[in-house]
């Protein structure tokens, strides 16, 4: 019996299962890339937003610590003041009444406060050291300080320990309630002459003359921790006494210890590595304060607990860090320990507030919110390869086929497909849209074709379009270019016309105060009296004054005549400068070469001083001259007096509103950096407010009622032609004004403009 042969069953072809694991491990390394993006972006943002808190933290505790210091400072700005002004009342009185009346020199040889009437609690105490020669001026300045200090140091002791005055022979004037008898009970070898809060006042170790902080100290008696600020005060260059407060310690440690970020802690140095508050390393009570830096002493003889050398070590670590970073970084990261850090100064002392926290901490909720996002992105990988393989299996894998065919069809250029479209869903819809597609790619192929040929001729219409537009933008140019040199002209010679008026008015005030009628009556005098003139003029007392007079009279002529053609001349200049004025105007409305020429500047100051000179005088100001020794420059000479003619015109006008007296204006030429000359115009006037400094340069703006705001927009537009710079500087309204012209010594290389 023959048995046909067994046809095996047809293999299962493996497209789907290569396109899934493809596309399995494409969106897989997708999803893994996506998740780590995402976890290293959220680990960040935590971490920043912590390290932002503790920024904020660190920030807000040295806010609130250094109130006490800045109240310290400013209690001394008053006290100074009134200390001053006591001293100047005294200088006018004689003080041996009431130092008599106040104090009493001891057995010991000291100068104390009367024992009778007299109460600590109220009053101030005064200590004299012997060997002090307690003269008048010595006597005013005690009784000054002690007048400042009964007003100002019950006043004060609400937020300080104490308040006095040291005077520099080691006189000791000072309110502290908390001892009442401390100056009555010194030991009469007690000296301050040695003693930092002593010292700092001194002129050779505080040049500055401001506020100074000691270290810390401890109070022995109460084992309290305290620091003193001392200000010196000078009153004609002399130093008369040093004021001194004393700034308690105790809360602000307790705070700095005690008031703190979870897992942080907080501590407080100076710049020069003395430790004053430390959580973990406390200094003993009697010990000297412990130095970061320089301190060589066993951790036992300085902390109560004791420490170690790891602690000193990490705390060296802490200052080194804190003192490399940049002045406006707060926060910085201590890498060898783990740790983050803020540090922010104390105004007044310039302590460094500190907190250190763990890196942990900081990073512990950015890891858990991290972590979650990794097992999230993880479970959404193994639910899309899921999808994924269904999708492949049940909907792709078959019309695949198909699809591939048809491509290669199109490819081919046989756009007449066949797909099968029965399906009702998404794979129907896409062979019907491919089809379709088949046949627009066929048809857009030829419109194409046809659309390309009438390109070219677009293209030609559109150019021919532009050229017409940029021909216009060229004239609408050119038409306002003449405006604006037409404005400049207006600008420049309105300011040179006013100083031509100026200069004609005072010339036709001179010619009417020309007595020339007694000249006259003078001779008629003479002509009555021909026949005995020699009598005349030798004995009428009439005659005698006739030729001292005619000699004066001609003396005075001959002077009002050199004013007149001094003032002629002034105008003569003038009128030149404004012909110079309209030719560069001219000649920069033409576009030519620059006229370069050696100039020197003394000359040329003097020039634009004298342009103005009538109109400075009638104004009663001062001027003041500084000529440098600066080398000639290759400039444009019209264009450097014009800009200098404005801003000594502008200067003018500011300083219309002081007093006649007060009126002064400098001009200063010296020499500038890299090859340069600077010349400055600075008044006394009315200043410039600084919300409007960034646009005084800007046209049409003014700062003079029945200004413009032209001339000092051409001077900076004109500056910047010669290679130079026009600047301007003001502290505020009220406080006057500096223009500063900066020019080169010799002209910038400049290239050949290009003629169309």
């Amino acid at each position: 019996m023959s048995t046909s042969p067994v046809t095996a069953p047809r293999a299962r072809s493996s497209l789907a299962r290569s396109t899934l694991i493809k596309m399995g491990v494409r969106v897989g390394v997708i999803i893994a890339l996506t998740t780590l993006v995402s976890y290293f972006h959220i680990f960040r943002s935590f971490r920043t937003e912590a390290l932002s808190q503790l920024e904020r933290a660190v920030t807000d505790h040295s806010q609130r610590e250094e109130v006490i210091f800045v109240l310290a400072q400013d209690n001394h700005a008053r006290m100074a003041k009134a200390l001053e002004e006591r001293f100047q009342a005294w200088l006018e009185q004689d003080p041996n009444p009431r130092f008599d009346s106040l104090f009493t020199r001891q057995p010991d040889g000291t100068i104390r406060n009367r024992r009778e009437g007299f109460d600590g609690t109220k009053q101030p105490g005064v200590y004299i050291p012997r060997g002090v020669k307690d003269d008048a001026d010595f006597r005013r300045r005690t009784l000054a300080a002690y007048d400042m200090v009964s007003q100002y140091g019950p006043a004060y002791h609400v937020r300080f320990v104490s308040t006095g005055v040291m005077l520099p022979e080691g006189t000791l004037v000072g309110y502290f309630p908390a001892a009442p008898n401390y100056f009555l009970e010194l030991e009469p070898t007690f000296s301050i002459l040695n003693q930092e809060y002593f010292t700092l006042g001194l002129p050779e170790n505080n040049p500055q003359r401001k506020p100074a902080w000691t270290g810390i100290f401890e109070d022995v008696p109460t084992r309290t921790w305290m620091v003193t600020v001392v200000t010196p005060v000078d009153v004609g260059g002399r130093h008369i006494g040093t004021i001194s407060h004393d700034v308690l310690l105790d809360e602000l440690m307790v705070r700095t210890l005690n008031i703190h970020l979870p897992q942080a802690y907080n501590l407080l140095f100076r710049d020069d590595g003395l430790l004053i508050a430390h959580p973990h390393l406390r200094v003993k009570g009697g010990v000297e304060p412990y130095n970061i830096l320089s301190d060589t002493r066993k951790p036992e003889e300085v902390f109560e607990q004791g420490g170690s050398e790891q602690q000193r070590a990490h705390l060296r670590a802490i200052f080194e860090a804190v003192k490399a970073r940049p002045p406006d970084q707060i926060g910085v990261e201590l890498k060898d320990h783990g740790e983050y850090l803020a540090a922010a100064r104390l105004r007044g002392p310039h302590w460094n507030f500190v907190t250190v926290q763990p890196e942990h901490v900081v990073s512990s909720d950015a890891f858990g919110v991290a972590r979650y996002v990794l097992m999230f992105g993880l479970v959404s990988l193994l639910v899309e390869l899921a999808i994924m393989s269904w999708v492949l299996r049940q909907q792709i894998s078959r019309p695949l086929v198909a699809f591939t065919q048809a491509t290669d069809q199109v490819a081919a250029g046989d756009f007449k497909v066949s797909l099968e479209s029965s399906r009702d869903d998404e794979l129907g819809r896409l062979a019907s849209a491919f089809r379709l597609m088949a046949q627009e790619v066929q048809r857009r192929e030829e419109a194409l074709r046809q659309a390309n040929e009438g390109l070219e001729q677009r293209v030609v219409q559109r150019t021919q379009e532009l050229t017409d537009v940029h021909r216009q933008l060229v004239e609408t140019a050119r038409q306002v270019g003449r405006a604006e040199i037409a404005t400049n002209v207006l600008h420049n010679v309105g300011n040179v016309l006013n100083s031509v008026l100026t200069s004609t008015m005072v010339a036709q005030e001179r010619l009417a105060a020309m007595k020339i009628e007694n000249v006259e009556r003078t001779v008629d005098l003479m002509e009555e009296h021909r026949a005995e003139l020699s009598a005349f003029v030798t004995q009428d007392p009439r005659g005698r004054n006739a030729l001292p007079f005619l000699r004066k009279t001609g003396q005075h002529l001959q002077a009002q005549r050199q004013e007149l053609q001094t003032l002629l001349g002034d105008v003569s200049r003038h009128t030149e400068h404004i012909g110079a004025i309209v030719k560069l105007q001219q000649d920069y409305a033409k576009l030519p070469m620059q006229m370069i020429e050696p100039v020197k500047l003394g000359e040329l100051v003097e020039d634009a001083v004298r342009i103005n000179q009538a109109a400075l005088s009638r104004h009663s100001v001062k001027v003041e001259l500084n000529m440098g020794g600066v080398p000639d420059v290759l400039t444009e000479k019209h264009k450097v007096l014009m800009i200098l003619v404005n801003l000594i015109s502008n200067a003018k006008h500011a300083l219309d509103s002081i007093p006649d007296h007060e009126r002064r204006l400098t001009v200063s030429v010296s020499p500038g950096s890299d090859d340069r000359v600077r010349i400055e115009v600075r008044d006394n006037g009315v200043g410039i407010a600084p919300e409007v400094l960034h646009r005084i340069f800007q046209r049409g703006f003014t700062t003079r009622q029945g200004g413009h705001g032209f001339g000092l927009h051409s001077s900076a537009l004109a500056a910047q032609e010669l290679g130079g710079a026009l600047s301007v500087h003001s502290d505020g309204v009220g406080k006057g004004a500096s223009f500063a012209l900066e020019l080169p010594v010799k002209p910038q290389a400049q290239s050949e403009p290009s003629h169309a």
